[in-house]
């Protein structure tokens, strides 16, 4: 059998932690930045733990992140 491909799409966006963990960048941060406020982008900046929810689909996205 050969090996399984990753979602290249999914493998640019998601970064997996030594614990197992993936790592997602939160959305909202890129344009239209006026109508925001410094205490919400500076929230933006930092990066987010991906739920429970969304990790078995984001397992089969990539196999061996």
């Amino acid at each position: 059998m050969p090996k399984m491909k990753s979602n290249r799409g999914a493998a640019k966006r998601f970064k997996t932690t030594g614990n197992g963990k993936v790592i997602r960048s939160k959305a909202f941060g890129s344009h239209i930045l006026t109508s925001k406020t410094t205490k919400r982008k500076r929230r933006l900046r930092k990066s987010a733990v991906v739920s429970p929810a969304n990790m078995k689909g984001l397992r089969k996205l990539l196999p061996y992140g």
